[in-house]
């Protein structure tokens, strides 16, 4: 049995290569685990339990969950049964956002993770009129505990009427609505079918190069989001062992008690796990500082398939030796695959990360593609770096005349939500137009240089791709994040958020004592050494496309302060519009 819609993964695994630890969450210190069966008998009490409450096949569930756990996958399951569908939302917007996405998908319930995300909720729900309860996973004062829903389904005896809502369910049914956070304008529902996703599940599949019911995951990234949503299905499918990290800030402590064989990332996230190994190499003295520089430059030369010749080789195995193989340790020892994706990936860490026997690949794809087009893969020269490698098996890929990237397949949306318009500006034809300007390679490796929207030109007519330049330059420890800006001007100019941690430590080493990024940025000397890194990361572009300027922020850019989206993309238009004095500035 081939799965054709989402629910019947857990059915695939529980029948073909069931697992004692399916799903692993931690609470209260402890790791508490689920079996195969018992993750699909639980799914079915809440399908008896939703049954019992009235829902039927198209009703909207919400969930709202600030880390990923057990208690959410169950609920998927349990609700996609019976054809209802699944709403989920980022946890870090808004309550306007939530009372907002709550109203236009006409949610009737919403399951929520914890007291902050209750209190955002509780705050909103008298303005959304759809919405009957609110559960919660945590145990919340004044608010009703999912495991009423197992207790109640539990006892039921309307088993034969799940069964046959389950069979009435058609894979060209709608499971998710999805929205997007956008960085602009209020969030898109995309409507993702269960063949969507599925077809795209089975797909990727074939580039996830684990043994099936021999491998454990560590799953971090938020689930909300369509990339960690499906790479848990793929898991599923595959008899892959998940494992919850707890947050964001315990996953090196979770890498280490877990040992994962394979997990997904955002670059950013591997940029500062590599600046902070680097920055300890500094930290050493005498020989072993020059054997960690030496070895640190032998992984960023690194190349797949021996294409560095014997020699190079050869010094890769004692790099790996003496220096490179701790990394892999710090991240538990048997770490053997990253997938990143959201965003673009720096050459740099594919080479460093893959050298010290991690194989770090990049995909690509969007919401609206459910989400993966094109994935690296180590096996069959399929791995090519500063690529996101060659399309999966039923999408086809093209480039437009304006070298836009567009496709074709059982992948993409059915639509937008309740936006005819906004979809068929996006669907003109038989292709998915996806914003993105590639191109593809005499090997068929698809290459992503920037995204249509944020490409600009300068007064003199110049086109300038953003994405490319804030790339290059993000290799610099100062630069913790930047945004290139000069539509409609005379030369491309740059706002700098420093590397609070690298410039503190910085600065100190000059004798000046800072703690704050608002001080750090008063420092003449700071500037100067930043304008020095962007020099010479310019060399790498032409006249036209080298940074001129720059102003350092004296604040952080979070998600929080509205400055990235949850998927930690630059929100353009508030970033200009919060510093638009210093870009000013920069241009008088």
């Amino acid at each position: 049995m081939i799965p054709t819609r989402l629910f019947e993964f857990i059915e695939f695994q529980k029948e073909h290569a069931p697992l004692e630890k399916a799903l692993t969450t931690k609470y209260n210190g402890k790791w508490e685990s689920l079996s195969s069966k018992e993750f699909y008998n639980r799914s079915r009490a809440v399908s008896r339990a939703l049954v019992g409450m009235g829902i039927k096949a198209g009703d909207k569930i919400a969930m709202i969950s600030t880390n990923n756990r057990s208690e959410w996958c169950i609920m998927d399951v349990g609700l996609l049964t019976l054809g209802a569908v699944n709403i989920p939302i980022y946890p870090t917007i808004s309550s306007k956002d939530y009372e907002y996405i709550l109203n236009h998908s006409e949610s009737l319930y919403c399951f929520v993770s914890d007291q902050e995300v209750y209190d955002k909720v509780k705050a909103i729900q008298k303005n959304v009129k759809s919405l009957k309860k609110v559960y919660s996973f945590d145990q919340i004062k004044d608010c009703l505990h999912w495991s009423e829903l197992l207790n109640e389904g539990s006892k039921m005896d309307n088993e034969s009427t799940v069964s046959k809502m389950r069979d009435q369910v058609n894979p060209d049914d709608l499971a998710t609505i999805i929205y997007t956070s956008g960085t602009t304008g209020v969030p898109k529902g995309v409507m993702l079918s269960h063949n969507n996703v599925v077809s795209n599940v089975i797909s990727s599949s074939k580039r996830l190069p684990l043994t099936i019911g021999e491998a454990s995951a560590l799953s971090f990234l938020p689930i909300c989001h369509i990339f960690e949503r499906v790479i848990l299905y793929i898991y599923t499918y595959n008899s892959v062992s998940i494992y919850f990290a707890e947050s964001i800030e315990t996953i090196a402590d979770n890498l280490k008690e877990i040992k994962p064989n394979v997990m997904t990332a955002v670059p950013r996230l591997l940029e500062k796990v590599y600046d902070k190994i680097y920055a300890r190499g500094g930290e050493l003295t005498g020989i072993k500082k020059t054997l960690f520089y030496w070895a640190v430059n032998v992984g960023l030369q690194y190349e797949p398939y021996g294409k560095n010749g014997i020699l190079y080789e050869f010094k890769l195995k004692i790099a790996r030796k003496l220096i490179l193989s701790k990394w892999q340790e710090a991240l538990g020892g048997n770490l053997e695959l990253i997938c990143s994706g959201a965003a673009p990936l720096q050459s740099r860490l594919a080479r460093v990360f893959t050298a010290a026997g991690m194989t770090l690949v990049e995909g690509y794809g969007l919401t609206e593609t459910s989400p993966v087009i094109s994935v690296c893969d180590m096996r069959a020269n399929k791995f090519k770096i500063g690529t996101v490698g060659k399309v999966i098996d039923g999408v086809e890929v093209k480039i437009a005349e304006d070298g836009e990237v567009i496709c074709k397949g059982p992948n993409v949306m059915m639509g937008y939500y309740k936006e005819e318009k906004m979809t068929k500006e996006v669907m003109s034809g038989e292709y998915f137009h996806t914003g993105d300007i590639g191109e593809i390679d005499e090997e068929g490796f698809l290459k992503i240089t920037d995204r249509k929207k944020e490409m600009f030109k300068t007064s003199g007519g110049k086109y300038i791709a953003p994405q490319v330049i804030e790339s290059q330059m993000k290799q610099s420890l100062f630069i913790e994040q930047i945004m290139v800006v000069g539509s409609g001007r005379r030369m491309p100019t740059a706002l700098i958020q420093p590397n609070l941690d690298h410039v503190i430590k910085w600065l100190k080493e000059k004798g000046i004592e800072c703690n704050s990024l608002s001080t750090a940025v008063k420092e003449p000397l700071l500037k100067e050494a930043i304008l020095d890194e962007v020099e010479q990361h310019n060399q790498h572009f032409g006249s036209w496309e080298q940074i001129k300027k720059i102003e350092l922020t004296p604040d952080e850019w979070t998600i929080d302060q509205g400055h990235l989206t949850p998927t930690m993309k630059l929100k353009r238009r508030v970033v200009t519009e919060k510093y638009n004095d210093l870009i000013e500035q920069m241009y008088s």
